[in-house]
This record gives C-alpha cells, structure tokens and sequence, in this order.
C-alpha cells in the first residue's frame, strides 16, 4: 500500500528550484550639503549593514518622558469621600441633639400646662367650696312657712 491509500506508485512530478538574485552592495553617494542653522537639524548619521550596505539617515534623540507631576500619597476624591462623612457624621449628632431638644421641650411644656391647670383649677375649687360657709354681700332669702294656692305663691 502506497502513502495515499492508492494502489498506484505516486507520480514523479518536475522540481523547480528557485535562486534569488542577490542586489549588488550600494555605492555610498554622499548626501548634498545643505547649508543650515546649527542645532535646528539633527546631524546626519550613516550605518554599515552587515553585507555592506551603507544607510543614512538623522540621528534621533531619544526623547525623555516628561516627568510625571507628584501624585499624593492619597487622592483627592478619597479626601472628599472622608470629609463628607465625617460631616454627615456631624449633621446626624446635630439631628439627634435636635430631637432630644425638642422632646425635652415637650415634656416641659406639658409639665407647665399640667401645673397651670391644677393651679387654676385649685383657685376655681377654693373660690366654690369658700362662698357657702361665708357670709357675703350676696342677698339673703329667709324662706318662712308659705302657702301655694292655685299656682299662686303668698309668703
């Protein structure tokens, strides 16, 4: 049995060999000189390749990243975060100091109204109960024995 699962002996078929054609080494041409400003263009560098070549090109710098501005330890938004707690901590004391307030000044209130209410009622009793025992400016009625005669009063 043959590699293909064919009872056949595979083809021979033509090979072809490619060969690529290698590029004759660059003459160095020398760049044109062009007069400029010193320091506004970068220097020309030029670079031999392994197999002969000769590359030019400007030289670059490599920039240097700017330096980061300091970042504090802890952010601003953290700051925030924790000052707006500590002041709702601050309105909710200031709530519950309110209210005790408040009840307090409820229980007092009442305790006043109480008191002013047995006070006055005490007065109104003593000015009641004290008239029937006293003998006053008021008018005197003697009531002696009367006769009533036909819906008719004779005293």
């Amino acid at each position: 049995m043959y590699p293909d699962h064919t009872h056949q002996p595979p083809v021979q078929r033509a090979v072809e060999v490619h060969h690529p054609t290698p590029y004759p080494p660059a003459v160095a041409v020398p760049a044109p000189v062009v007069p400029v400003q010193p320091g506004t263009v970068p220097a020309v560098a030029s670079v031999v390749l392994p197999d002969g070549r000769i590359v030019t090109g400007y030289a670059i710098d490599h920039t240097q990243p700017t330096p980061a501005a300091a970042v504090p330890a802890v952010s601003r938004t953290a700051v925030n975060v924790a000052l707006g707690g500590v002041g709702f901590l601050a309105v909710c004391g200031g709530l519950l100091l309110l209210t005790s307030f408040i009840a307090a000044l409820t229980a007092f209130i009442t305790q006043l109204i109480t008191l002013a209410a047995v006070i006055f009622g005490g007065w109104i009793a003593v000015q009641i109960f004290s008239t029937s025992g006293h003998q006053g400016d008021g008018t005197t009625v003697n009531i002696r024995k009367a006769v009533i005669k036909r819906n008719h009063f004779h005293g």
